[in-house]
């Protein structure tokens, strides 16, 4: 899992990423893929 200032470019990386708020953190998660994980905060 990466930790990023900005999660915006990773979400466009793959069509299937979505953002979510967890706890007060902004996670990129990724059913399909699930390489593509990140978390901001």
């Amino acid at each position: 899992m990466k930790v990023r200032n900005s999660l915006k470019s990773l979400r466009s990386r793959h069509r299937d990423n979505r953002i979510v708020r967890r706890k007060g953190r902004l996670y990129v998660i990724n059913k399909t893929n699930r390489r593509f994980k990140a978390r901001q905060g």
